[in-house]
């Protein structure tokens, strides 16, 4: 993604002039109709973070504990480790057999699924999918059959379009909800049992004033009494956009906090041409990953302006658990040459490992086809968030850009890294000497979005349609390869004794779709 910047004023054509320094719309009118956004007051009364949702933050009652065979989000857990506690063995692994359902729209993302679900006096373990235009479906995990199906108010308005969304839903922990995307920027709580839409106080709620330029492309994520969601642009990067994190009160969907990762002095939600710089999506896959260490989260940050105060294109950054406060962040050296060749640090999150010797590590890599080595403690070698540059601890090559999410599975030397990439699938040990080492041990010269580790097996998804195929953990001898279509971003999940993955690529803007079931 190629960021561009421009000076207040440049998209004169949108009909406005702004004041940079508060925000504030000279000719307020015009852009709201053409942007099809709220009216002034509704715009202010929407932007800011909301006082009401505060005693929620903190109420005890927002459990966001799930069972361990439950699949809730995109990676499984929090900190999104793509990995399952237990999955099918070698011998039930050779007699699945897949069923292929039609679905319609295109899943450019991953399923999550709940077990026990009551639906109409029986018990379910339920599916939960978004396609690309917002149609969200609740699908039973065993016999395929649609449950329920959520369509979004003026789907006509999008549907066959490039306005599309890729972002992959969350459950609410007491199970009784769940949380989608859609194309016009918003996310809407379900009821779980019906897909029926609550619309109450902020839901839906906007996370965008501008969805025709600012895409939700990231999985939603949930901690505690708040649902995060992120922002990029389309493909092609036509601005005017900014990369922000929003934390909603999973009650109320009223804003509680926010981060603009351009523009960052502004704690509210602005439109887009409001901000005098356009870029620094947040689009990788897992994005925001929840430290399980800390809480805190953590983004990375696509093509885009950096001055280490207001400015954060190219960069990790590390946010309070509630996105109120920039803690730290690691910016490469040569962030500016990233921007200028369109190699965006943030095609991919970070993915944290577990505690090495003492050491708080995670893995970031890049479309530069670079994996990063970073120190969670001291994420450019001094802490805290400013100017300074560089500051990883170890590189590895990549053989093509990353785009999907690492898998990490602890072991007795310290942690695995699955690595997936468009054409290969590769496995790094990080262990402590006496200091961090990152070490390639082996690679499949097959391609893999996601990777998902279910037991003792590995599941990797070629996107070209040559399979998913299953590996051994830890040397990666292929076991079997199950039947699958062509793909773009979608990735599997295992849980309650399947092996769920949606097929297809958003860019085709098809009306239709497939996902897969094995079992």
């Amino acid at each position: 993604m190629v960021a561009r910047s421009r000076r207040a004023g440049t998209w004169s054509s949108i009909g406005a002039v702004m004041d940079r320094s508060v925000g504030r719309f000279v000719a307020l009118g015009a852009v709201l109709v053409a942007c099809g956004a709220l009216a002034v007051g509704a715009w202010r009364a929407t932007a800011r973070p909301q006082d009401v949702g505060r005693a929620a933050l903190q109420s005890a009652a927002c459990s966001d504990t799930f069972a361990a065979g439950d699949w809730p989000r995109f990676g499984r857990t929090a900190g999104r480790s793509n990995d399952a506690p237990s999955g099918p063995s070698g011998v039930q692994l050779a007699h699945m057999r897949r069923l292929r359902i039609t679905l319609p729209g295109t899943v450019d993302s991953s399923p999550i699924l709940m077990r026990g679900i009551k639906i109409g006096g029986h018990t379910h373990d339920l599916l939960v999918v978004t396609t690309t235009y917002g149609r969200s479906l609740g699908i039973d995990a065993h016999s395929g059959r649609i449950l329920w199906r959520y369509t979004p108010p003026g789907i006509a308005k999008w549907n066959g379009t490039s306005q599309i969304t890729t972002a992959s839903p969350v459950a609410d922990p007491d199970l009784q909800n769940v949380y989608v995307a859609s194309p016009d920027g918003r996310v809407h709580k379900l009821v779980i049992a019906t897909g029926r839409e609550i619309r109450s106080a902020g839901w839906p709620a906007l996370l965008t004033f501008d969805p025709s330029h600012e895409k939700l492309p990231a999985a939603l994520n949930l901690a505690g009494c708040m649902v995060f969601v992120a922002t990029g642009g389309y493909t092609g990067d036509a601005p005017p956009y900014q990369g922000h994190l929003v934390a909603l009160d999973r009650h109320t969907g009223h804003i509680l906090h926010m981060f603009n990762t351009l523009c960052a002095n502004r704690r509210v939600l602005i439109h887009p041409t409001s901000c005098a710089w356009s870029g620094s999506a947040i689009w990788g896959r897992a994005a925001p990953v929840i430290d399980p260490a800390t809480g805190n989260l953590l983004i990375a940050t696509g093509n885009g302006a950096w001055n280490g105060r207001t400015l954060w294109g190219d960069s990790v950054l590390e946010l309070s658990p509630d996105a109120a406060r920039l803690l730290q962040n690691y910016t490469p050296v040569n962030q500016a040459a990233l921007n200028v060749n369109d190699a965006d640090l943030g095609s991919t999150a970070p993915a944290v490992l577990p505690l090495i010797r003492g050491w708080h590590l995670a893995v970031q890599g890049g479309k530069d086809r670079v994996l990063r080595l970073l120190n969670l403690r001291r994420l450019n070698l001094v802490g805290g968030a400013g100017a300074r540059t560089g500051g990883q601890l170890a590189t590895a090559t990549l053989p093509g850009p990353l785009f999907s999410a690492p898998a990490v599975v602890p072991d007795a030397h310290g942690a695995l890294v699955l690595v997936g990439t468009q054409s290969s699938l590769s496995a790094f040990r990080v262990a402590v000497s006496s200091r961090p080492t990152l070490r390639l041990l082996w690679r499949r010269a097959v391609g893999s979005t996601s990777p998902v580790v279910a037991g003792h097996s590995i599941y990797a998804y070629d996107p070209g349609g040559s399979g998913l195929h299953v590996y051994s953990l830890p040397a990666g001898r292929l076991m079997r390869v199950l039947p699958a279509g062509r793909g773009h971003w979608s990735s599997p999940i295992v849980a309650a004794g399947v092996v769920a993955l949606p097929e297809g690529d958003a860019n085709n803007h098809a009306s239709t779709g497939v996902l897969d079931l094995y079992r």
